[in-house]
């Protein structure tokens, strides 16, 4: 069963060894990671295999939920600057607090 990872699934495929070694070349000449010519080779056969209408409406939504992943990104980073970062507030409070320890002694 593929796992979750993000919107998107992990699956496991399994390649005969010369076939795979076929694949591996391609993507070394076109520059890309073989996962990622795998993708869009399997992204390229259901093109075909489907209506377009299908393929097109499962690519629309696929696009949308990253664009809203890519702007909660946005906002989460946004919303970390606007409270302060943590390190900024609470470290030069512990070395305060550490050299005034430090002076006691």
């Amino acid at each position: 069963m593929p796992l979750r990872h993000g919107q998107k699934f992990y699956c496991q495929l399994l390649l005969d060894y010369n076939r795979y070694l076929l694949v591996d070349e391609m993507a070394k000449q076109q520059g890309k990671r073989t996962t990622a010519l795998l993708r869009e080779m399997v992204y390229a056969a259901l093109e075909k295999a489907l209506p377009l209408s299908e393929y097109k409406a499962a690519e629309a939504a696929d696009n949308a939920a990253w664009a809203d992943s890519v702007k909660r990104r946005v906002q989460g980073r946004q919303r970390t600057r606007e409270e302060g970062n943590w390190n900024t507030k609470v470290v030069p409070l512990l070395e305060e607090i550490r050299a005034g320890t430090g002076e006691d002694a």
